[in-house]
């Protein structure tokens, strides 16, 4: 029991090592971030997207058949 209780101990007052992810995760996340941005606007910006277009005027009525 007491072997148990030392190794607590050790292990709480052991500096804490740094993991990938405590390093380099906020640079990691910006540059995902940075590469989603850009890659859709490319996408959305080459397809020549018309965004809000109204079918207004481009619409006609058929004619009625009777």
């Amino acid at each position: 029991a007491r072997g148990i209780q030392h190794t607590a101990v050790r292990q709480a007052h052991r500096k804490h090592e740094l993991t990938f992810h405590d390093k380099y995760g906020t640079m990691v996340l910006l540059g995902g971030a940075a590469m989603f941005t850009s890659v859709w606007g490319y996408v959305f910006t080459t397809l020549k997207i018309e965004w809000g277009v109204s079918p207004v005027g481009r619409v006609t009525p058929s004619e009625w058949r009777e």
